[in-house]
């Protein structure tokens, strides 16, 4: 079941891309950002009180909230370079690159998770890095 999400997300995410470089032309990139996320914040608090997820918030340890700051840091950065990069490129370019987070994430989780990392795995994220130099390099 978790690959119906995965590609719903991938499907959502390259939506996102194009609207996002629609929504982008006329303003500031940080401010199409800022108003991308205001959404992004009513409709996760819209699900978690209607789903009464709410109601876990007291007994969040002190080191899952560090860990989700640090990851909303990285998340909001992320959007940042991400609005800033698709208003002055190519969506078709940027996004394939914005997805070499991919091959960084199974990197990083074998070092700092100590995730296994299979041939197959290893295999895939050197075929989305060298894809990403093909698309970056003239």
């Amino acid at each position: 079941m978790w690959w119906i999400y995965a590609l719903l997300s991938a499907f959502f995410a390259a939506l996102t891309a194009i609207f996002a470089k629609i929504g982008v032309s006329d303003i500031s990139s940080n401010l199409a950002t800022a108003i991308r996320t205001i959404v992004i914040l009513f409709v996760a608090w819209g699900i978690v009180l209607v789903r009464g997820e709410y109601k876990g918030t007291g007994s969040i340890s002190r080191h899952s909230l560090i860990f989700l700051v640090l990851s909303g840091i990285a998340t909001g950065l992320s959007w940042v370079f991400y609005f800033k990069a698709i208003q002055i490129g190519k969506v078709s370019q940027v996004a394939p690159v914005d997805k070499l987070s991919v091959a960084l994430t199974i990197i990083m989780a074998a070092v700092f998770l100590h995730e296994s990392l299979t041939w197959k795995t290893a295999i895939g994220a050197g075929l989305i890095i060298a894809g990403t130099l093909v698309l970056i390099l003239k």
